[in-house]
């Protein structure tokens, strides 16, 4: 905590760790995309009111009816895919077990990251993630046990890449630049979810529902093409980055081992996806109202991170306690991402994007300002200026908790809301 940062810094807008920034925005755009496309094509999958295949009603008719309807379009012929029947209890088990696999996997495939590289843990969670988008159609044609299996194994997979890029951010991120690189990569989330839920319904109409995941499949399977060629464990062995950034973020970081260092990132990881779960599940049981679920998780993640960077200067003395503080402040904040930070698809679901790029831009702003002041208050003193940074930081994040307590809301917004215009 005493050590200052290197004050040499590296190119930003056209190095690797940037690059490596935009990569993975993409590898978690594909993921989100693979892990929601059944929610959408669901609809179509157990549509009771749609017709028989094409190919089933086709072939109970005469050979001069087939010739004379030869000229049917291709999105008639298309989106006459199968169509199965399940229950409601049964689709919300298909739908959960993604999830299960994704719990099963976060702690012992961070472990696992840190023994055989992250590069290979996120891109073979990747890959097998992909080519399981692929194979759902055929399985969904097996029966709803293979779908359940498909969807609990790549929900294993979907855990080991998002433990993964978090052991791999410990080695590529210099410790003022992480705020700026993590948000970059974990936009893709917001942007994924975003285009699934514009395009996959007309995907579904269009082509049929099957190619939603054949599309999002494909897509994951060029990303991991990609992330194989291009990305590499740590900086000291990339064959492309240039001397001066390679100086740049190894003198930045502290030297510790890699388990240790992707513990924060790892425990950021487990609190997005376990908040995730319970907000749903407060939601589903209709156990809190939407405006009171965002408050609260807002105020999970604003406040018990503001307590723990508080506390961190009174507890240096104590080598464990410091780490283990120093894991819960990135763990328990992204806990804001049940509250307010999805709070805009809550609001005004037709403009989430451009809402959700603004908030981005202030983010970025954000680190820009607070790298920049944490530099200014540590090269007076070290010890005074960190515990400077840390008080800082909470009364940010208090200021922040009280205007969202304020003013946050959870209703469309009346300029949201789609308008019906009446012809004459």
């Amino acid at each position: 905590m005493d050590e200052q940062p290197s004050i040499r810094k590296g190119p930003e807008i056209c190095s690797l760790r940037y690059g490596l920034a935009l990569i993975m925005h993409f590898s978690n755009f594909t993921m989100i995309t693979q892990r929601v496309s059944l929610s959408i094509a669901i609809i179509a999958m157990v549509n009771s009111t749609q017709q028989p295949g094409l190919f089933n009603a086709s072939t109970e008719r005469p050979l001069e009816f087939t010739f004379n309807h030869s000229n049917r379009s291709i999105k008639e012929f298309n989106t006459r895919a199968s169509v199965y029947e399940w229950s409601p209890e049964t689709q919300g088990i298909i739908f959960s077990s993604i999830n299960y696999g994704i719990i099963l996997t976060l702690i012992p495939s961070g472990y696992l990251a840190g023994i055989f590289g992250a590069k290979q843990m996120l891109g073979a969670g990747l890959l097998i993630s992909s080519l399981l988008t692929l194979s759902t159609p055929l399985a969904a044609d097996f029966g709803v046990i293979l779908v359940i299996v498909i969807r609990t194994i790549q929900g294993m997979a979907q855990g080991m890449a998002w433990t993964g890029q978090f052991t791999i951010w410990a080695k590529w991120a210099p410790p003022l630049e992480r705020s700026k690189l993590t948000s970059i990569a974990g936009s893709g989330v917001a942007f994924g979810s975003f285009i699934i839920l514009c395009v996959g319904g007309l995907i579904s109409q269009a082509l049929g529902w099957p190619f939603i995941f054949y599309i999002f499949g494909s897509i994951g399977c060029v990303c991991c093409l990609l992330w194989f060629t291009v990305i590499y464990d740590d900086p000291s062995h990339h064959p492309c980055i240039s001397i001066r950034e390679k100086e740049h973020i190894v003198s930045s970081l502290p030297r510790q081992s890699g388990v240790l260092s992707s513990l924060p990132f790892i425990a950021a990881s487990s609190c997005t996806i376990l908040g995730g779960q319970l907000a749903d599940f407060l939601l589903s049981r209709n156990l809190l109202r939407l405006i009171t679920v965002r408050k609260l998780f807002s105020s999970l993640g604003l406040l018990l991170p503001s307590l723990c960077a508080v506390a961190l200067p009174f507890v240096a003395s104590s080598y464990i306690t410091t780490i283990i503080l120093l894991i819960l402040i990135p763990g328990t904040s992204n806990l804001c991402d049940s509250g307010f930070i999805i709070n805009t698809l809550d609001i005004a679901p037709r403009y989430a994007s451009f809402l959700m790029g603004i908030s981005r831009g202030f983010g970025l702003i954000a680190g820009i300002i607070s790298s920049t002041a944490t530099g200014f208050l540590i090269s007076q003193d070290s010890v005074s200026g960190w515990r400077n940074v840390f008080f800082l930081a909470a009364a940010v994040n208090m200021f922040g908790l009280v205007f969202y307590l304020t003013f946050g809301q959870a209703e469309i917004q009346y300029w949201a809301k789609e308008r019906t215009l009446t012809r004459l």
